[in-house]
């Protein structure tokens, strides 16, 4: 199974396959183009778990995010069956070596990125950061008018939020965030 770039599934999030015993890249990019609707499903902080229904409530997904904080690879296995191209960040409990700290990604003209600990600092050239690690559902747009957004956590949430991921929906021009509770 492979991505829309023929990387194949299991190594998506890291942009490349096998690394030869090269230095692990740190950042990538990628740029897709909209016409139409794009649906990214957003998960963070799984921590060896996620709900029994999850998988199934991911399907109609264009790609999954992941935030991360996955912890054992082998649970991705199940979200990569479901086809669409599965992006991965290294989270401070994940030791991947294929697995980037950041991802830039650009969708319908958006420049996105993904990281799991929210930075300090807005990063520069971004229209959006999707971050985990807080374990709290967060929607914000910044004194720099950059959004800041965090799908909450499957496993342990934290500040009262239950359990969740979220869909970030994309059509030119417009971007939608809504949080699902699990």
């Amino acid at each position: 199974m492979s991505d829309r770039n023929g990387t194949p599934a299991s190594m998506a999030g890291a942009g490349a396959g096998s690394n030869g015993g090269r230095p692990v890249r740190l950042c990538q990019t990628d740029e897709i183009l909209l016409s139409e609707l794009m649906r990214i499903a957003v998960l963070a902080d799984t921590h060896d778990r996620y709900p029994p229904g999850l998988p199934r409530r991911l399907r109609g997904a264009d790609e999954i995010w992941h935030l991360g904080d996955v912890c054992d690879p082998a649970l991705l296995a199940v979200f990569e069956m479901l086809g669409p191209p599965l992006r991965v960040v290294l989270g401070n409990c994940d030791w991947h070596p294929g697995w980037p700290r950041e991802l830039r990604l650009q969708r319908g003209g958006v420049r996105f990125v993904l990281v799991h600990a929210p930075p300090a600092r807005t990063p520069h050239e971004a229209d959006v950061v999707l971050h985990g690690h807080t374990h709290v559902p967060r929607d914000e747009t910044d004194a720099h008018g950059v959004r800041w957004l965090n799908p909450g956590c499957i496993s342990r949430p934290r500040g009262g939020a239950p359990p969740s991921f979220a869909w970030l929906s994309i059509r030119p021009g417009r971007l939608d965030w809504r949080v699902e509770p699990l």
